[in-house]
């Protein structure tokens, strides 16, 4: 098994926080208790993700928990930003298994995410939400592809990544605690229509991208043959 792994080095973010995001976490890293290791950051996403099913199931009686919903949005986003960056900090990190569970408990909580949601919704509302969930996770699953395909670690895209996404969402928490669902409920269908297309721009770009990277290939090995 080769020594080099990358997958710990994404490709810069270009998003609309990323700017500030870096400072405050070059800023904050060397300031951690030493008893703390990334990988508690990192597992701290399992009852992070419990956590919001079950303030999305008292959600269901009383919409002002979905605030304590959005506060393990704010948590899960600190332990996130730290995990791996300590490690790095500290030359201790364990960048394989870290890029494992890390990503894999995003998806966990991410659909977390949109389980608690579930709780506040039925009919063809609640399965907008259900399909948005899949959706989420097809742009996780295209960030690993497209690693895979060019060792290029991407997790941004048009100008968005994790972070405004956890804002997205807390916004969606305080509109839904302070004036109930019927306003979602109303721009959901074109919510989904615009998240739907964004995925098709996102897909579109990653593999015109690995298209040109296999041309740019092919064209070098022609020309090697003919030498």
């Amino acid at each position: 098994m080769s020594d080099q792994f990358n997958g710990d080095k994404k490709m810069p973010l270009k998003s609309l926080l990323a700017a500030p995001e870096k400072r405050f976490i070059k800023y904050l890293t060397p300031k951690f208790p030493q008893w703390i290791q990334g990988y508690h950051l990192t597992l701290l996403t399992i009852p992070w993700s419990a956590g919001l099913i079950a303030f999305g199931m008292l959600a269901a009686d009383n919409l002002r928990w979905l605030h304590a919903s959005s506060l393990i949005l704010v948590l899960q986003w600190f332990t996130d930003c730290f995990d791996g960056a300590l490690g790095r900090y500290r030359d201790t990190g364990i960048p394989r298994w870290g890029f494992y569970m890390d990503h894999f408990l995003d998806f966990v909580f991410m659909c977390s995410v949109f389980i608690g949601w579930s709780f506040l919704f039925t009919g063809i509302d609640r399965t907008l939400f259900w399909f948005m969930s899949l959706g989420m996770g097809a742009l996780m699953i295209n960030s690993f592809l497209s690693f895979g395909a060019t060792g290029d670690f991407k997790i941004t895209y048009l100008r968005t990544g994790p972070t405004e996404m956890r804002l997205l969402f807390i916004i969606i928490n305080t509109v839904i605690a302070f004036f109930g669902v019927g306003l979602i409920e109303a721009t959901l269908p074109y919510l989904f229509i615009a998240f739907v297309l964004g995925i098709c721009v996102v897909v579109y770009r990653t593999q015109r991208y690995i298209w040109n990277m296999d041309m740019d290939e092919k064209q070098r090995r022609q020309k090697s043959d003919r030498k």
